[in-house]
């Protein structure tokens, strides 16, 4: 798992805040990455861009390359009055073309995205949310 917690612990209020990420990658080490929300509805929609932080390769080897325009975004759909869908989405349109082949226009993520909503399902359970 790349995620390894919150550097940011202050809430979200638009379009605009940044929040701040740590993480791990085997080829990187330990990084961050600073997340620009690009996307707010509150209880519906966030949506952010991530951008190269300390520690990570891209921002020391290529500071003009260190956000790609790629989107991470979670979509919220009430369910009736105890449940909500979550639809995660990733959209790598707007990344350079040879790190979307890289990542298979974004495929490579397909596991990683089912395992977040799995663990967010047994959270919001356990919680009784």
């Amino acid at each position: 798992m790349m995620l390894r917690g919150a550097v940011t612990t202050g809430m979200i209020s638009g379009v605009g805040d940044v929040f701040v990420m740590k993480m791990y990658y085997s080829q990187h080490g330990d990084y961050e990455m600073n997340n620009h929300i690009v996307e707010f509805e509150p209880d519906r929609r966030i949506g952010w861009e991530p951008e190269a932080g300390r520690g990570h390769p891209d921002l020391v080897d290529n500071p003009d390359h260190a956000r790609w325009g790629h989107r991470w975004s979670f979509q919220l759909t009430p369910d009736g009055p105890d449940s909500t869908i979550v639809t995660e989405i990733y959209d790598c349109s707007r990344a350079p073309a040879d790190e979307r082949a890289g990542m298979d226009n974004g495929r490579v993520w397909i596991d990683s995205m089912a395992r977040t909503l799995e663990r967010l399902d047994t959270l919001c359970t356990e919680a009784g949310l």
